[in-house]
C-alpha cells in the first residue's frame, strides 16, 4: 500500500477535470432537494394539490435516492466508475426532461423519482473518488470543497429557483437543470478514470429486500405521516416494517463473507461519530430550508422572486465556509471546528424561532446566515473525520454508507419538519383565531425547534471527536 501522503492512490493528470462529472451531477442532485421548496406553492396552484401530496416532490426524491444508495459501492464493484457516472447523469437529465414537460402530477412525480436514481449514484462515487484521485495531505481541503457542493448547492437553492420562478416558469427548473447535465456527461466521457478492481461478487437476494423493504419503509412512513398523521395504522406499519428489515439488513452484512454494503466501518469510533453528526447536520439543513422559504412567502408575505434574494446572503456565506471548514480540519482537527459549527447553529435556530410576523427581513437573514455558517462548519470536518478514519479497503463502502444516512435521514427530517408545521398550524386554530399568517408563523416555530433539538444533540457528540486526527497532518 503506498504511504507517501503526497501521492494519491491513483495517478491522474488532472483530478479536477475527473472529478467534474460527478461535480455538476451532485451539484444538481443537492441543489434541486431544496430549491423545489421554494416552488412547491407554485406547484400546488399548478396541479391543484395540498401540501402533504406536494412534499412528495421532497420525499420521493429522497425515497429512491435512499433505495439505491445502499448499493452503489456493490455497483462499482460489478461496473466501472465511468460507466456508472455516464449512466447515473443521463438517468437525471431525462428526468428532468419527463418533470419539465408533465402534464399531471404523476408525470411530474415520476420524472422527479427518476432524478433520484442519478442522485443516488453520484454522491457516493464522488467521496470515494476524492479519496482515489487527490494525495491525502489534500483529503481535508478537497473533502472541504466536496461540501462546498453538498451544503452550498440546497443553500442557494432557494436564491436560484426564486429568480427563475420570478421570471421564466418552474419547467425551466428542470430544463436548466438537464442542460448542466448534459455539460457534466460530457466531462465524464472525456476525463472519467474507473480506479477499482472490478471483482464481480454476487447479489445477496435477500440483503436486497430487506434493504429496499428498511429504507423504503422508514422514508415512506415518515413521508405519509403529514398526510395520514403519525399515529395511523398506515405510518405505524412502513416504519416497523422498515426498522425490522434494517435489522435483518445488518445482521445479515456483518453474517456475509462479501456483503453489499460493508458495515464494520461501524467498528470504528471516529467513522461511527462523525457519521452521526453528519447526519444530523443534514437533517438541519434540509428541515430548515424547507421551512424557511415557506415561511418568507406564507408568514412575512414576500413574493417568490425576493423570497430568493432574501435568502442569497446566507447561501454566499454557506460557500465561503465550506471552502474555509476543509482547510481548518487539515490544520486542527475535526472537535473544535464541529463543536463550534454546532453552537452558532444552535443560536441561529433559536433566533429564528423567535420570528413574529413583525420581524424585519434583516433579522431573518441573520438568522439564516448564522445557520449557514454553522452547518458548514461542522459537516466538512465530521466528514472528513469520518472517511479518513477508514482503511482504503472501506472508503468507498464508508461513502456509501455516509450518504445513504444523509439521505435517509433528511427525508425524515423534511416529513417531520412538514408535520410540525401543520401540528403547529392547528394548535395555533384551536386557540379561536383565524389569522392564516400568524399560524404559518406558529407552525414554522414548531418546525425550527425540531431543528434545534438536532443542533444541541450535535453538539454533544461533536465533543467525543479526536481533536486532532493523525492523518490530517
Amino acid at each position: 500500500m503506498n504511504t507517501d501522503l503526497t501521492q494519491a492512490r491513483t495517478s491522474v493528470k488532472h483530478p479536477f477535470l475527473v472529478m467534474m462529472a460527478l461535480y455538476f451531477g451532485a451539484f444538481i442532485g443537492m441543489f434541486s432537494e431544496t430549491s423545489l421548496n421554494i416552488a412547491l406553492p407554485v406547484l400546488i396552484n399548478e396541479f391543484k394539490i395540498d401540501t402533504g401530496v406536494a412534499q412528495w416532490m421532497v420525499i420521493g426524491y429522497m425515497l429512491v435516492i435512499g433505495l439505491v444508495l445502499p448499493f452503489v459501492s456493490f455497483l462499482m464493484k460489478w461496473f466501472s466508475v465511468r460507466k456508472l457516472t455516464i449512466f447515473a447523469l443521463a438517468c437525471f437529465a431525462i428526468g428532468c426532461i419527463i418533470s419539465g414537460t408533465a402534464m399531471n402530477f404523476p408525470l411530474l412525480l415520476g420524472g422527479r423519482m427518476l432524478q433520484g436514481v442519478g442522485t443516488g449514484l453520484v454522491l457516493p462515487m464522488m467521496f470515494s473518488m476524492v479519496l482515489e484521485v487527490f494525495p491525502p495531505y489534500k483529503i481535508g481541503r478537497m473533502m472541504g470543497l466536496t461540501a462546498l457542493i453538498i451544503m452550498f448547492a440546497p443553500a442557494i437553492g432557494p436564491t436560484l429557483s426564486g429568480i427563475i420562478l420570478g421570471t421564466l416558469s418552474w419547467r425551466w427548473l428542470f430544463f436548466l437543470f438537464a442542460i448542466v447535465l448534459v455539460i457534466g456527461l460530457v466531462f465524464g466521457i472525456k476525463y472519467m478514470v474507473s480506479p477499482y478492481e472490478l471483482t464481480k461478487k454476487p447479489l445477496d437476494i435477500l440483503s436486497v429486500i430487506t434493504s429496499c423493504l428498511g429504507f423504503g419503509g422508514l422514508v415512506a412512513g415518515a413521508g405519509l405521516a403529514s398526510v395520514y398523521g403519525w399515529g395511523s395504522m398506515i405510518v405505524i406499519g412502513l416504519l416497523v416494517i422498515g426498522i425490522l428489515a434494517l435489522c435483518v439488513y445488518g445482521y445479515r452484512q456483518f453474517a456475509l463473507e462479501t456483503p453489499v454494503l460493508n458495515l464494520h466501518a461501524f467498528q470504528i469510533p471516529q467513522f461511527r461519530i462523525g457519521a452521526l453528526l453528519v447526519m444530523i447536520d443534514f437533517g438541519i439543513t434540509l428541515s430548515t430550508m424547507f421551512l424557511l422559504p415557506q415561511f418568507l412567502q406564507n408568514g412575512l408575505l414576500l413574493p417568490v422572486a425576493m423570497t430568493g434574494i432574501v435568502m442569497l446572503p446566507g447561501g454566499v456565506v454557506n460557500a465561503l465556509v465550506s471552502l474555509f471548514a476543509g482547510t481548518l480540519y487539515d490544520k486542527i482537527g475535526a472537535k473544535l471546528p464541529a463543536c463550534l459549527g454546532f453552537l452558532i447553529s444552535i443560536v441561529g435556530a433559536a433566533l429564528l424561532w423567535m420570528t413574529t410576523k413583525e420581524s424585519t427581513i434583516l433579522f431573518v437573514i441573520i438568522c439564516h446566515v448564522l445557520l449557514m455558517i454553522g452547518v458548514p462548519l461542522a459537516m466538512s470536518p465530521s466528514q472528513s473525520a469520518a472517511l479518513n478514519s477508514l482503511p482504503p479497503e472501506l472508503s468507498t463502502d464508508g461513502s456509501t454508507i455516509l450518504n445513504t444516512m444523509q439521505q435517509v435521514l433528511g427525508a425524515i427530517c423534511t416529513a417531520i419538519a412538514t408535520s410540525l408545521l401543520g401540528l403547529g398550524q392547528q394548535a395555533y386554530f384551536a386557540t379561536g383565531s383565524s389569522d392564516s399568517v400568524g399560524a404559518f408563523i406558529n407552525g414554522t416555530h414548531y418546525g425550527v425547534l425540531f431543528a434545534l433539538v438536532l443542533a444541541v444533540i450535535g453538539l454533544l457528540l461533536a465533543f467525543k471527536l479526536k481533536a486532532k486526527d493523525k492523518n490530517s497532518k
